[in-house]
């Protein structure tokens, strides 16, 4: 195999990977079309890869500018040193000492730097998935090993990551990796903000710290970056110590504090998606919908009936009563209950489906709402079926806060909303709640779904470890593959079970 190849063009060592080998021996020299070996170079110096461009010493970085670079004839970096348009002097024999003291953008330049690449990048190898293994082509392979080179820049500011539970960590950390040494996981205390440098930015899992220490950090002035779980996490819940397969990062604040813009909202009003990400996301949708993804696992498949037949159905869905969510986006409105009593006041007649939060009804958070004053405002209630079939069966959709309003829109439903969540206040909902004036810029699913699932998230895929897109994380959802420590979830599930037994215990009493 080419050495060349092996050694420009590997998978950037994230905290826990386990990557396929994306670089190949072929069975046999290749033959390669004309004008490819032009276009990889292109997408190489378009997304500058190739080398440890994660690492603290980017050979990029040297590369930048019109200075010749001397290299040894036979180092692999005079090659790339080449692609990214530096003039190179050669040292000794080599294969690449034919690119010494040539003028970029020469003829002569271009016809030696696309047979070396020929050579040694194209028909000697074959390139491949690092997520399944199968032979992909390498200008695709280029593309995704830029999509890491701005993840990783993104996080090399970050000095400390707080607030994140153990059993997180291992799969949070790759989506928080800066390139250097390990994810800066730390204890929330006061010596950890001393200990840093005043730029260095701390990533804050804001649930999980004393509000004594989130005050400081907030007066602290260092920048800070909030991270939440993403909307498709996983197959289980986050509750039961599930860990996540999607998070969001935002440097202006969370997407559920409607109190100050977020980097969501201003994506949503300021970027115009190119067709290619919309037609990305029109696939997203359709995909979502045929498979019955939603937050926290997939559908049956089974179509649910309809209890009272041409009756019109409304689904209202429990959240977490001391969520964050609905702490700062409920718009005063803080209880089951009272949502169950707003929806029957607005809907008379129709049948109301009643859904608990899955964390309340696993006996994990506050939001319990006894069967009987339950049902003394909806028909029925239904803890079990997965949300994405309850909607699909349903005429329309209240919420406070919940994910599931967006789920509904997915899924193509009229979604009322009684509290502020995101996606409130773009034209696609019929809001209660008070909206912030300054969104009101109208946007259709399409473009909704391109900032909300596939521009605003981080995902993790479960199988590699590797940060991922949205599309592989559904598809590995779909199959049923998740991660998890069994033994940790089982422990936690049946404290759960314990918790709510003694909460119904006390709610009798």
């Amino acid at each position: 195999m080419s050495l060349t190849a092996a050694t420009l063009f590997t998978v950037p060592p994230f905290p826990g990977a386990c990557p396929a080998s994306i670089v190949r021996p072929a069975p046999a020299p290749r033959t390669v079309e004309r004008g490819v070996a032009e276009a990889l170079v292109a997408a190489i110096r378009r997304e500058r890869v190739g080398g440890a461009f994660w690492a603290p010493q980017d050979p990029w970085a040297r590369f930048t500018g019109s200075a010749a670079q001397t290299l040894p004839g036979n180092d692999p970096l005079t090659l790339l040193a080449a692609m990214a348009g530096c003039p190179v002097r050669c040292t000794g024999a080599g294969a690449f000492a034919a690119l010494s003291d040539l003028h970029p953008g020469s003829a002569v330049h271009s016809d030696t730097l696309h047979a070396l690449v020929t050579a040694h990048l194209l028909a000697p190898v074959t390139w491949h998935d690092p997520y399944t293994g199968a032979e992909t082509g390498p200008i695709r392979l280029v593309a995704q090993l830029g999509a890491w080179r701005r993840l990783i820049e993104d996080n090399r500011h970050i000095g400390a990551a707080l607030g994140f539970a153990a059993w997180k960590q291992d799969t949070v950390a790759a989506l928080l990796w800066g390139g250097d040494g390990p994810t800066p996981f730390a204890a929330p205390t006061i010596a950890t903000l001393d200990a840093l440098p005043p730029q260095a930015a701390v990533a804050v899992w804001k649930a999980r710290v004393p509000a004594p220490f989130l005050a400081r950090l907030e007066q602290s002035g260092r920048p800070l970056l909030e991270v939440e779980d993403g909307f498709i996490r996983s197959i289980g819940l986050g509750a039961d110590c599930v860990p996540p397969l999607s998070i969001v990062v935002d440097d202006l604040g969370a997407h559920y504090d409607p109190s100050r813009p977020c980097r969501l909202e201003q994506r949503l009003l300021i970027d115009d998606p190119d067709a290619g990400i919309l037609a990305r996301a029109r696939a997203l949708l359709d995909l979502i919908a045929a498979s019955g993804i939603s937050k926290y696992g997939t559908g049956s498949g089974t179509r649910l009936p309809r209890p009272a037949g041409e009756r019109r159905h409304v689904l209202v869905t429990g959240q977490v009563e001391d969520d964050r969510s609905v702490l700062l986006g409920g718009g005063g409105l803080a209880s089951n209950h009272e949502l169950l009593r707003r929806v029957r006041s607005l809907c008379p007649d129709a049948y109301i489906l009643y859904r608990p939060h899955p964390d309340v009804e696993a006996g994990h958070r506050k939001g319990f709402v006894a069967p009987e004053e339950a049902l003394a405002l909806a028909d029925a209630i239904d803890p079990g079926s997965p949300i994405s079939d309850l909607i699909a069966m349903v005429d329309e959709v209240h919420v406070l806060t919940s994910l599931a309003g967006f789920e509904a829109l997915v899924q193509g439903k009229r979604v009322v909303t009684h509290g502020v969540p995101f996606y409130a206040g773009w034209g696609l909902t019929t809001d209660l709640g008070p909206v912030p004036d300054r969104r009101g810029r109208h946007r259709n699913m399409d473009q909704m779904v391109a900032a909300v699932l596939i521009d605003y998230p981080r995902y993790i895929d479960p199988v590699t470890g590797l940060p991922c897109d949205a599309e592989l994380v559904i598809a590995r959802m779909g199959a049923g593959v998740h991660r998890e420590n069994k033994a940790l979830v089982a422990l936690r599930r049946g404290w759960g079970r314990l918790h709510r037994t003694l909460t119904r215990v006390r709610h009798k009493i």
